[in-house]
């Protein structure tokens, strides 16, 4: 339908690559932080990740710019800021578009294209090979209460996905449960996820998880660390890390510890536009 305005067409396609962008970002937990018009370019693409952050312990209103007071680029405000400054683009462009309701209808696909990659993200992350519209509502369900069940007890993001993921390789939950205070809560959405897949193959299963939900992730601490190693002209952190996070799902055992939860004094760092 844009076909006859190329002007429209392209803030329709940015709008779509945006939406997909940014729902990948929130199914890894990643924060930007920064995220006004200035630094997302025309391409559905970012720019001054000087405050971004992997999230630690999943909350969903977490802010990683310590300058950010009012929250405005919080994770869970991630969606609505790109759909907003989409539409600062749109203003933009609306002098070469010259059609109001053409470039609002171009913006339309933010929203259900975002929210249907979002879907099958999760649902990735759950192993669900069947994921489709007949199970859609269920499915959403499950992956939407586990996300709750993770931020009411604060449970390390990346490293609850890992433990899924191998639970359903290796049959043992204990390490997942180990996550939560509350545990009862866990093991009720532990039988229903259970139900839910039970008919599914679970090595297929399990494979599809540790290929969806990475081992790595570029923790503020880790990346602090390597940061006064290379200031004292000692590279070697810097090389871990583009090493383990080029090859993010593999196992690398002889890095463990860089797949561990963080240490207390992580949860002081601050990180700005300045970082």
């Amino acid at each position: 339908e844009f076909d006859g305005n190329p002007y429209a067409a392209l803030l329709h396609a940015v709008t779509v690559r945006t939406a997909v962008m940014v729902a990948h970002w929130q199914a890894v937990g990643f924060c930007h932080g920064v995220m006004n018009t200035d630094n997302m370019s025309i391409l559905g693409l970012t720019i001054d990740y000087g405050p971004f952050q992997f999230m630690d312990a999943f909350d969903p209103g977490h802010i990683c710019n310590h300058t950010d007071r009012q929250g405005r680029y919080a994770f869970d405000q991630q969606p609505d800021i790109a759909h907003w400054n989409l539409f600062c683009l749109a203003q933009a462009l609306l002098p070469l578009i010259t059609d109001k309701p053409l470039a609002l209808r171009a913006l339309e696909a933010f929203k259900p294209t975002f929210t249907d990659t979002l879907h099958q993200l999760m649902c990735a992350k759950l192993g669900l090979l069947d994921a489709a519209a007949a199970t859609a509502k269920t499915d959403a369900d499950l992956w939407q209460d586990i996300l709750a069940l993770l931020a009411q007890d604060q449970v390390d993001y990346t490293i609850f996905w890992r433990r899924l993921s191998q639970a359903q390789a290796d049959g043992k939950p204990e390490p997942v449960r180990d996550l939560f205070i509350t545990r009862a809560d866990f093991d009720v959405w532990m039988l229903t996820f259970s139900e839910r897949t039970a008919h599914i193959d679970k090595g297929l299963q399990a494979d599809l998880m540790l290929k969806t939900n990475p081992k790595f992730v570029l923790r503020n601490h880790l990346g602090e660390l390597a940061i006064r190693a290379a200031q004292g002209k000692d590279f070697s952190g810097v090389a871990a890390l583009h090493s383990l996070l080029s090859h993010p799902f593999d196992e690398h055992p002889e890095f463990e510890t860089y797949a561990d939860f963080p240490p207390d004094w992580a949860s002081k760092i601050e990180i700005s536009c300045s970082s």
